[in-house]
């Protein structure tokens, strides 16, 4: 029965993640057995469509990809927070917003993101953020908001009430309450949220393509660039290469969220 319970279980996993595994093969493929093996077996596994990504930056530099959306993915998740924290902790103790405030952040997260396209598109260009990291930061930081402002709401409700009282009564501040008591209380759900934030912004596509066209370009956008067909049609092999690179790092954060989520179920302890 165990046995049956792995097969489906394999089954079901090489079925979520087959584009995965086709992308990784593919990018240890030669253009020459691209063409003529498809599949899934690779007969001469070869380094250099990495070593053409890595090295020829010439038309498309990798490296500034992944530096800009490593820039505007930390802006977008840490100004969430720095948002969403405090918002929480006023909601979660005065109770303020939480009853018509909160459920219209949270359901912005159902509206397709296209809808504010055109007006965000506009705005930018008046203010001059076009083409900037700091203004696809801004831009992720909405996207990320909804989730971090439920996230830490929830964080800051099962903590107990009392270890305000208690600050209180010695006097604290609400911002010394916040920075000294609150924040290190729920700090696992604080990684998890910028975590879940850093991922969310990494993978944005649409308004990196929007908004971007030379000095802010991300990776999600730096790769489709491989797609045109250049020297005699898309250069598949590359392609791969690039999309493997640039999802290595939401690969690792993946991995600390689950770690983090597993440490967070004992976490909740309150330290005197």
């Amino acid at each position: 029965m165990n046995a049956l319970r792995w097969i489906v279980f394999a089954m079901a996993a090489l079925a979520m993640n087959f584009p995965v595994i086709v992308t990784l093969i593919t990018s240890f493929k030669s253009a020459k057995e691209i063409a003529m093996n498809p599949g899934l077996l690779i007969q001469a596994p070869t380094l250099a469509n990495y070593a053409k990504v890595l090295t020829d930056t010439s038309r498309f530099n990798i490296y500034a990809y992944l530096y800009n959306s490593t820039v505007a993915a930390l802006i977008g998740s840490s100004l969430a927070l720095l948002l969403t924290l405090p918002a929480a902790y006023a909601m979660v103790r005065t109770g303020a917003g939480r009853r018509h405030l909160l459920p219209l952040v949270a359901n912005l997260r159902a509206v397709p993101l296209v809808v504010f396209a055109i007006p965000l598109y506009m705005m930018f260009q008046f203010v001059g953020l076009l083409d900037t990291r700091l203004g696809l930061g801004l831009i992720l930081t909405i996207v990320n908001l909804p989730l971090s402002l439920m996230m830490m709401v929830n964080a800051v409700s099962d903590m107990p009430g009392e270890i305000d009282e208690a600050a209180r009564m010695d006097r604290a501040g609400a911002f010394v309450i916040l920075r000294r008591i609150v924040r290190p209380v729920i700090w696992p759900a604080v990684v998890t949220a910028f975590i879940f934030g850093f991922i969310t912004a990494w993978n944005e596509f649409l308004f990196g393509l929007m908004l971007t066209t030379r000095q802010a370009v991300p990776v999600t956008v730096g790769a489709s660039f491989f797609f045109s067909a250049s020297g005699g049609g898309v250069q598949w092999g590359v392609a791969s290469a690039v999309m493997v690179l640039g999802a290595l790092l939401p690969v690792v954060l993946g991995m600390l969220i689950y770690r983090q989520l597993t440490g967070s179920i004992t976490a909740g302890a309150v330290k005197g």
